[in-house]
């Protein structure tokens, strides 16, 4: 399968040159890369131009104006810039290992939608982990052994640990998510009415399930390493209610996504 992947970023160079490098460090590399950026400046525009300078894939750069924290719209404008027949999702401060790609295609299944993991790399510790921190065993250990590294069980791969399906909404994050390029369309990708921080991707989840398609996950496989930064916790209250609604619906295809309904 062709393989695009989506980078969300916004304000922050640092860590998503961090992130890039460690796509291109890829027991499988991706066909494409697209950096999907909520409104940043001159400095990610920068990067990502040194980055397309040297990557083997092509790189494309979706940007939108800064009106406040979109990142349904951002990804979807993403989404319309890809090819490929599968699509995965990262953010800009979650770097991943060597196998993140190839696990994900390992783990890519007709009528499912792939949950990744995360391994919480803690606020002392981000200035210093790179992708090869990712892909060095003696490092994770130390860190985990020293409280750097949160979720350390993620990283022992168990290949016979088998993957878990089910239609459930915990554990929904979109900065560690795959699925296939028609039923992101069948869907009509994310829902654009979520304005502020959170729940955009519980609602996606949603109408994947209202599909017909079971969230899989594997506690091994398909990790990322999300660097520490300041976090908003609380979902804004607007965000809350839509994804009430979109729970109490039958719909699973959303009116202002991908495409737009009058």
């Amino acid at each position: 399968m062709k393989v695009s992947v989506i980078v969300t970023t916004y304000e922050n160079p640092f860590f998503l040159r961090k992130v890039l490098d460690s796509f291109l460090d890829q027991e499988r590399l991706p066909d494409e890369l697209i950096v999907a950026d909520d409104g940043s400046g001159k400095e990610t525009e920068e990067v990502i131009r040194e980055f397309s300078s040297i990557s083997p894939v092509p790189v494309r750069h979706a940007w939108q104006e800064n009106k406040g924290f979109r990142a349904a719209k951002i990804r979807n404008e993403a989404i319309k810039k890809t090819s490929g027949d599968y699509i995965i999702l990262a953010d800009g401060d979650c770097i991943v290992n060597r196998h993140f790609i190839s696990d994900h295609l390992s783990l890519a299944e007709q009528d499912c939608f792939i949950q990744g993991k995360r391994v919480h790399v803690s606020r002392d510790s981000v200035g210093v982990f790179t992708h090869l921190s990712a892909n060095s065993p003696f490092i994770l250990l130390k860190m985990a052994l020293t409280g750097q590294i949160s979720n350390f069980h993620h990283l022992i791969r168990f290949p016979y640990y088998l993957s878990v399906k089910n239609q459930k909404l915990k554990g929904i994050k979109s900065c560690n998510m795959s699925f296939f390029r028609k039923d992101i369309l069948a869907v009509n990708g994310f829902n654009e009415d979520f304005i502020g921080w959170g729940n955009e991707d519980s609602d996606l989840a949603g109408r994947f399930f209202k599909f017909g398609l079971k969230k899989k996950v594997h506690q091994f496989m398909a990790i990322c390493f999300h660097l520490w930064h300041p976090t908003n916790k609380t979902p804004e209250d607007r965000n809350r209610e839509l994804l009430e609604t979109t729970l109490a619906s039958k719909e699973y295809f959303c009116k202002n996504g991908l495409a737009k309904e009058n």
